[in-house]
């Protein structure tokens, strides 16, 4: 089978970084703000989850 060695990841890696570089901090930046939102809705539910669990106990 063939297996890349580390040269060929660094080459692969260059030519990737020159075709799309110029679209590369757009990208990031899209994919933080999409991470930020999800932990942001992830806390949002457990916090209604703790919510719904206190007002469960209390009746």
């Amino acid at each position: 089978m063939f297996t890349p060695g580390i040269t060929q990841l660094v080459v692969v890696l260059l030519i990737g970084l020159l075709f799309f570089g110029n679209r590369l901090p757009g990208t990031m930046r899209s994919i933080g703000q999409s991470l930020k939102e999800f932990k942001k809705g992830m806390k949002e539910g457990e916090e209604e989850d703790d919510d719904d669990n206190k007002k469960e106990s209390d009746a």
